[in-house]
């Protein structure tokens, strides 16, 4: 029996309902089997895989262990909890939803504190003035301290938080935080500003795959087949379908309007009768439409784009190069 490709994905919240819609958008929904309680499913579809539902932490970790395949998670996880991550896992593509930031934040009140700098001026002060390093709460401990270190940074102590780490400086129990934020509003309700310089990491979702995992035949062609189904709506997101005809229609033309208007002619240029189909960005359609009509075409007409298969797999081919590495 061919051993399945692990998929683990988010098991609960707006991360969750993120990955089944983009899943579902390229005609591969996540079913389970006995409702949300199971933490195991199927990819629609797509044969050979199974889906396995964790918290986002307990992905970075299976991904780590080689116990998935692949997985959606945010690089903020990957980074602080896979050590030299990069020699385990592949980040193959930025999904576009759960964008956040790891951030270095300290009290309004230290008005003087802009940068990391003037940061590493007060931790000193504040050490040799009490005899005590300076506090930073925080769940990322591996990212505070790399960065801490690339800023020069030595005259502070990790408090681990395993609550409100926002809440922390208030509560007495820490100087400061570093901490993931959206908006920035929680930060501001609790008195907290970002240092300048402070953005540890830009984080958002990832499509992560294993490289310790066992990359049977079967998990690569269930992979390839899943990534040519998103490389597919991947590309019809970003285009329209544009149709005319007209007798002047020529391949000079169709040249012109590609070069000017970021098009492509997908099945080449124009027919015998004149008929020409265009895929091209949203941007450029009204402007592709006058051109298209001042050169002697009576209507153009536009519509979207459900997949465009071709013959490239980016995904697929990425995975291969981080494994062959």
């Amino acid at each position: 029996m061919t051993t399945p490709l692990i998929l683990a994905v988010p098991s609960k919240g707006r991360l969750q309902e993120n990955v089944h819609a983009f899943f579902s958008r390229a005609g591969m929904p996540l079913t389970q089997a006995r409702g949300a309680r199971d933490y195991r499913g199927a990819l629609g579809g797509v044969e050979g895989v199974e889906v396995a539902y964790l918290s986002a932490s307990e992905i970075a970790a299976a991904l780590a262990s080689g116990t998935a395949h692949l997985g959606v998670t945010g690089e903020d996880l990957v980074r602080e909890n896979i050590h030299e991550a990069d020699s385990r896992v592949a980040l193959l593509e930025k999904l576009g939803f759960g964008h956040a930031n790891v951030v270095v934040a300290v009290p309004q009140a230290w008005i003087d504190v802009r940068t990391m700098d003037d940061l590493d001026d007060v931790a000193s002060h504040f050490h040799g003035r009490t005899g005590r390093r300076i506090r930073v709460a925080t769940k990322y401990v591996n990212l505070t301290r790399g960065y801490f270190a690339r800023h020069g940074i030595i005259d502070y102590r990790i408090v681990e938080s395993a609550g409100a780490t926002e809440g922390t400086p208030a509560a007495g129990t820490a100087e400061l935080i570093v901490d993931i934020t959206t908006t920035g509003a929680t930060l501001a309700a609790n008195a907290l500003k970002v240092v300048d310089d402070g953005i540890i990491l830009k984080s958002e979702a990832n499509l992560v795959a294993s490289l310790t995992a066992n990359w049977s035949g079967g998990a690569l062609a269930a992979a390839r087949a899943m990534f040519d189904r998103l490389g597919a709506e991947k590309r019809a997101r970003t285009m329209r379908e544009v149709r005319t005809r007209f007798a002047d229609c020529d391949a000079s033309l169709v040249d012109e309007a590609v070069a000017a208007y970021r098009c492509v002619a997908p099945f080449g240029g124009p027919t015998s009768s004149g008929m020409l189909t265009l895929h091209c960005p949203p941007d450029t359609l009204h402007a592709l439409a006058t051109f298209l009509r001042q050169r002697g075409a009576s209507m153009v007409t536009v519509g979207p784009i459900e997949y465009v298969f071709a013959a490239d797999n980016p995904l697929y081919e990425a995975l291969e190069a981080r494994l062959d590495g």
